[in-house]
């Protein structure tokens, strides 16, 4: 694998388990990535300084997962113009619906493309970055329409025993 072209980065350790989905999709994809652990409450400062020398480095999107009041995605949009993901990550007491809404609730200017609560948002997440960088690479555009296509014919081919 070349240069990472996508950074993920978790406000814990604890997300890992959530973030493994888009971390094996991209590895099935082979494109390269970099795993880090910030956060927008307790590092703030070397979260902001990892963004901003993120692109000298090759990135071109970040997928951000946090759990709770999940700041997470909006501090790192704050610090950059490159695409930001979020994945909402369940906690105990709201379900993940306190993450959630921390994720989407974005002020005007300060995008940040959020995916559903948990597994299926971490692998989404990591399918919606492919689809961006899918636009400008054929090699990631063919594999995603193959990937897409072995999807249909999976439900096309799906048998009901009564």
């Amino acid at each position: 694998m070349d240069r990472p072209r996508i950074s993920i980065i978790m406000g814990s350790q604890s997300d890992l388990e959530t973030v493994k989905e888009a971390i094996d999709l991209l590895k099935e994809f082979k494109v390269s990535f970099e795993v880090k652990v910030l956060s927008a409450h307790r590092s703030p400062r070397e979260l902001a300084k990892y963004v901003e020398e993120a692109p000298q480095r090759g990135i071109k999107i970040f997928i951000a997962a946090a759990a709770g009041a999940a700041a997470l995605s909006g501090v790192i949009a704050a610090h950059t113009t490159l695409p930001v993901i979020g994945i909402p990550i369940e906690t105990k007491s709201l379900k993940g619906l306190d993450s959630l809404l921390s994720t989407v609730q974005m002020p005007a200017g300060v995008p940040v493309a959020c995916m559903s609560v948990g597994k299926a948002g971490s692998k989404n997440a990591a399918m919606f970055a492919l689809e961006i960088l899918g636009i400008t690479d054929k090699k990631i555009n063919s594999k995603l329409n193959a990937y897409k296509n072995k999807m249909r014919l999976k439900i096309k081919n799906t048998k009901i025993k009564l």
